[in-house]
């Protein structure tokens, strides 16, 4: 049976009883069928993980005591997903996959393109918290609210960005990732129907910016954020590391 795996917000020390959310109490007890001296693990992105027991819980409400620190906490990672708005299942799949893949950060952008101008930032929240209890991870992704492009770009602190060219104008991305050090390094996807050639040409005006290509298939949004990520973290990316 495996061994319910939670995040929490609050400070967590040996002994130091701190209370679930009311949809982490309906999980253990309803869900998972877990009850009073059951274990759990708790991380809070802050004092890595730890082996805890459930000291109370009833329909909403839940207390949990950490005894024994089991993972040291690790450096969030310095890498970013920047990708343009799109429906709302196919953000909340990225979000999901994305954490799971070990991004640092999700920046929702806006283009001239992009179908949509509002982005649910609490709920794609919600998401990389449920995929980083899932996967292991000791951090949870930062969601940035949604921006325009260009203010993004415009305050953007020069760390190198790789951006999907879906015309194949560039060269392809693994040739690029190859030259890259290990993070930090950001990758940007545009929208449905890609990236308006104006748009292309700003990309391409900036020092940080590198276009790279994904081969000659199209893809839609999500699988092409998802697939350039994984291709970072093989060639430039925390796959490599022990």
């Amino acid at each position: 049976m495996s061994t319910p795996r939670l995040y929490l917000d609050q400070p967590l020390e040996e002994g130091r009883e701190v209370p679930a959310t009311s949809a982490q109490a309906h999980y253990l007890g309803g869900v998972m069928r877990r009850a009073p001296g059951d274990a759990v693990l708790l991380f809070n992105g802050r004092d890595g993980e730890w082996e805890a027991r459930i000291a109370a819980l009833r329909k909403d409400r839940c207390l949990v005591r950490p005894e024994r620190r089991t993972r040291a906490q690790e450096v969030a990672p310095a890498t970013r997903l920047l990708v343009t708005a799109v429906k709302r299942d196919a953000m909340d799949w990225m979000a999901e996959k994305a954490t799971e893949l070990g991004i640092g950060a999700i920046q929702p952008v806006l283009t001239r393109r992009s179908i949509t101008d509002r982005v649910n930032t609490g709920r794609l929240s919600s998401i990389a918290q449920e995929a980083a209890e899932q996967c292991g991870r000791l951090t949870v992704p930062a969601i940035a609210p949604a921006a325009p492009l260009h203010a993004v770009l415009d305050a953007w602190d020069g760390t190198p960005l790789l951006v999907g060219d879906e015309r194949r104008e560039s060269p392809p991305l693994a040739a690029l990732a190859q030259g890259l050090p290990v993070g930090p390094w950001a990758w940007l996807v545009g929208p449905e129907g890609g990236f308006e050639r104006a748009e292309l040409d700003d990309l391409r005006r900036r020092a940080f910016v590198s276009t790279v290509s994904l081969g000659p298939r199209i893809l839609r949004a999500e699988t092409a954020a998802v697939a350039g990520l994984a291709v970072l973290q093989a060639l430039a990316g925390d796959w490599n590391t022990t």
